[in-house]
């Protein structure tokens, strides 16, 4: 209840690309994306190199947008909208935001790194001396 969360869950990517994802279409039928896309694309951002985020477009609008960026466009703007609300009412701004630093203990890197190497990578921790031979 701390934290915004917003876009596609695992099972509705699994579907979206089962169905059969067309990033063109969210371009299309959203004139926001279509207009801060076509803003990227343009130039307007770096008029002295107008082509220098030409890949941005391309690989969202040409090469199939792979982390479906475009689909969760609209999920991210309500959440972000949500985020503006919110922080303007200061004092559960900071209510919400203590009870997050409180609980996020459990989200350590080396937690993290151990959680992949034994689950994902399926390896074993080395030891320094070990390493060094």
């Amino acid at each position: 209840e701390n934290i915004f969360i917003f876009g596609l869950t695992a099972s509705g990517v699994a579907e979206l690309k089962l169905r059969g994802y067309n990033p063109r279409e969210y371009y299309n039928n959203n004139k926001e994306l279509k207009r801060v896309l076509d803003m990227i694309a343009s130039g307007f951002f770096l008029p002295d190199m107008p082509r220098h985020f030409q890949p941005i477009f391309d690989a969202l609008l040409h090469h199939g947008d792979k982390y479906l960026l475009l689909a969760d466009y609209a999920a991210y703007i309500a959440s972000q909208e949500r985020v503006d609300a919110l922080y303007r009412d200061k004092e559960e701004w900071a209510r919400r935001a203590v009870l997050n630093v409180a609980g996020m203990g459990f989200f350590s890197s080396d937690r993290t790194v151990k959680e992949y190497a034994d689950k994902v990578w399926k390896v074993s921790p080395v030891s320094a001396q070990a390493a060094q031979r």
